[in-house]
């Protein structure tokens, strides 16, 4: 049994070869389906966000194939082409960088919430098509955990950091004002209506699109108007900053509907990944495009970096956790057997008792059913008294023993 990752991130990899390996909720849905058919892939978990794509596997002996092949396989690329915006952890280098990056401490924005609900995401999807085994499924909840309990006791970034934030105070550092500005924002997502939201603090007249057939149903920020997605070109000549935000493969704002609709200067915010926002707008006179990044955060400060250490701390810890239980995962089928014969066996020897309890039948199935899960309890307290204070080999030897006694 292995834990291997291979991954292309922001720090590595610019937009566009990102926008390359990155998966809609669907192609990841086909992906995982077509990793659990490689022989040798007990579980996979496909991590994919605008500044990110991970893929996780836990294999077994009979795994012989290339992590990363497969993955060009699944994209239809050239491996060659991409290789050298990879990289590839597997075991504790893996496992302590899921810890990481659940922890926000791998993110463009350190601290960011959004990640959290991304992993959480991620493995939910790979559970509901049956593709993480009970080993990414502890790890990736483990994570979640340990992120949980950075989030709430350790004060890695301001309560206000997102890349919507940096992008509003980036813009206004070089210059822009938002105050009595229109502003239109295209998608109305998490990313979105946290735009819409932060753009209104800043005084600015927002309209957010929705798609025609959600309309009258789906919720927009408080005080926004709305416009129907397929006349966004009809506002766009008025706006002075557009945002988009979408999970579209296709683009927004392509360079021929800019043009034709273009009618001042204007800001554009292209916040998606793959992009909203075709490159090629830049060439119009007149408008400015940003993408996501080119909004980064500022050198970290010691209060960051003393919080940093604090995190560690706390991933070494649920990391010690989690190889104690992993390291006896092959051997879990046994330790089970084990414990249920131990409930059967003291079963067996308080039949007597039991059968002379003037009580009702349902009554005495209860009672054998807790004192089944008694059993079980404290036999699991005791074989991992005994992982916990002896060495690998003592333990595996103890359970060989044990397995021969209730036989």
């Amino acid at each position: 049994m292995a834990i291997q990752m291979i991954g292309i991130d922001h720090s590595v990899a610019e937009i566009d070869i990102r926008t390359i390996f990155s998966f809609t909720k669907k192609s990841t849905e086909e992906a995982l389906i077509c990793l659990k058919q490689v022989k040798g892939i007990e579980g996979c978990v496909l991590l994919s966000t605008c500044n990110r794509m991970e893929l996780w596997l836990s294999t077994s002996e009979a795994y012989d194939s290339n992590i990363y092949e497969l993955l060009c396989e699944i994209r239809k690329v050239d491996p060659e082409q991409y290789r050298q915006y990879f990289t590839y952890r597997q075991e504790k280098e893996a496992v302590h960088h899921l810890f990481r990056l659940a922890g926000g401490l791998e993110s463009r924005i350190l601290g960011e919430d959004q990640i959290i609900t991304q992993v959480k995401d991620a493995l939910r999807l790979a559970r509901e098509h049956f593709a993480a085994d009970h080993v990414l499924e502890t790890l990736f909840r483990q994570a979640v955990t340990v992120a949980k309990k950075v989030k709430t006791g350790i004060a890695l970034s301001a309560s206000d950091q997102s890349v919507v934030h940096i992008a509003i105070r980036n813009l206004k550092e070089n210059g822009h004002e938002f105050q009595g500005k229109t502003c239109m924002v295209i998608g109305n997502g998490v990313m979105g209506k946290l735009a819409a939201e932060q753009l209104r603090l800043q005084g600015a007249e927002v309209t957010v699109t929705v798609r025609q057939y959600r309309s009258g149903v789906v919720e927009i920020p408080a005080k926004c108007s709305r416009i129907d997605y397929g006349r966004r070109m009809e506002l766009f000549g008025a706006c002075d900053y557009v945002v988009s935000a979408t999970v579209s493969p296709n683009y927004t704002l392509t360079r021929e509907l800019v043009e034709a609709a273009v009618r001042k200067p204007v800001v554009l915010i292209d916040l998606a990944v793959p992009r909203d926002i075709d490159p090629q707008v830049q060439k119009i006179p007149g408008v400015t495009l940003f993408d996501i990044d080119c909004f980064r955060e500022e050198a970290r400060s010691e209060e960051q970096k003393a919080a940093i250490h604090a995190a560690e701390e706390c991933f070494a810890e649920q990391m010690e956790e989690f190889y104690m239980w992993y390291g006896c995962v092959d051997v879990m089928p046994k330790i089970q057997k084990i414990k249920e014969k131990a409930a059967v066996d003291l079963e067996l020897r308080l039949t007597r008792e039991l059968r002379e309890l003037p009580v009702r039948e349902s009554v005495r199935r209860q009672l054998c059913r807790d004192i089944e899960a008694a059993a079980q309890r404290a036999m699991n307290k005791l074989l991992f008294g005994l992982r916990d204070g002896t060495t690998k080999e003592t333990f595996r030897e103890s359970l060989d023993c044990l397995e021969k006694l209730y036989k």
